[in-house]
């Protein structure tokens, strides 16, 4: 039995990985894959039995590769998506199941394909059907969830959750609560990328700000702008350059 993991975050990832190997120790497994560039040729050469993908990916969505490789091959997906598409997914597909990722879950979700396998229900018709009535959004998918070391763990912090993102070195996502959580992100430019505009703002080069954690702001004489935190993020500095500083009033006002 071949697995192939599709999961772009690299702790997210690792965990991922040990889980399975875990529920499934004879089984190969292939990846973990985390762009739809990399899962297409992937799939263009390999047929595995069994595939675990994460929806969101750095290039795109997984029903992209999918569409593109004509899948016919059963699929657990892994998310934390609205409840509304949590719905269609476990209607059009083998299982799904939500970040974090629990052990146990996952046991029942690869239970659950080996009790379809010897079937031979015809996954392949039934998926390329969910694929075909599946339309790209008219509006990006935004990450809402963001994973992070706590306490030998790695756990998800909601968006609600976060003050900023911060750059030193490492990437750390800062707490409502207080926690300053290192996480496996690259760079701020990749999570910028990831979220809603609406309610996170590039301050600089190591800061990306929560609207929900502003306070307000206070204007510069030289053109910069102050950002003004909620407490516990209080005592972080955060400047906007003049350059961006009528980007932030827009962005703050709506």
């Amino acid at each position: 039995m071949t697995i192939l993991l599709i999961e772009d975050e690299p702790l997210v990832a690792r965990q991922l990985l040990k889980l399975v190997t875990q529920a499934e120790p004879v089984a190969r497994i292939d990846g973990p894959l985390g762009s739809v560039a990399s899962v297409v040729d992937y799939l263009s050469q390999h047929r595995p039995d069994l595939i675990i993908a994460d929806i969101q990916l750095a290039d795109g969505v997984s029903f992209d590769a999918f569409q593109q490789v004509n899948l016919s091959v059963p699929v657990i997906f892994t998310t934390a998506y609205d409840e509304y598409a949590i719905r269609a997914f476990k209607l059009n597909s083998l299982d799904y199941l939500l970040k974090p990722i629990d052990p146990d879950e996952l046991a029942n979700a690869l239970a659950k394909y080996h009790r379809w396998q010897p079937t031979g229900a015809d996954f392949a018709t039934h998926f390329q059907s969910f694929l075909s009535q599946l339309n790209t959004p008219a509006q990006p998918t935004f990450k809402r969830r963001f994973t992070a070391h706590y306490l030998r763990q790695i756990i998800s912090v909601p968006e609600d959750r976060v003050v900023c993102f911060t750059r030193n070195e490492l990437i750390y996502l800062y707490t409502t609560d207080g926690h300053k959580l290192v996480t496996d992100y690259r760079t701020l430019d990749e999570l910028t990328d990831l979220v809603d505009p609406a309610c996170f703002f590039r301050a600089n080069r190591q800061f990306l700000v929560s609207l929900q954690a502003v306070a307000g702001y206070r204007p510069h004489h030289t053109g910069r702008i102050e950002i003004m935190l909620k407490k516990p993020g209080d005592q972080l500095e955060l400047q906007v350059s003049k350059e961006r500083a009528a980007s932030f009033r827009q962005w703050f006002e709506g």
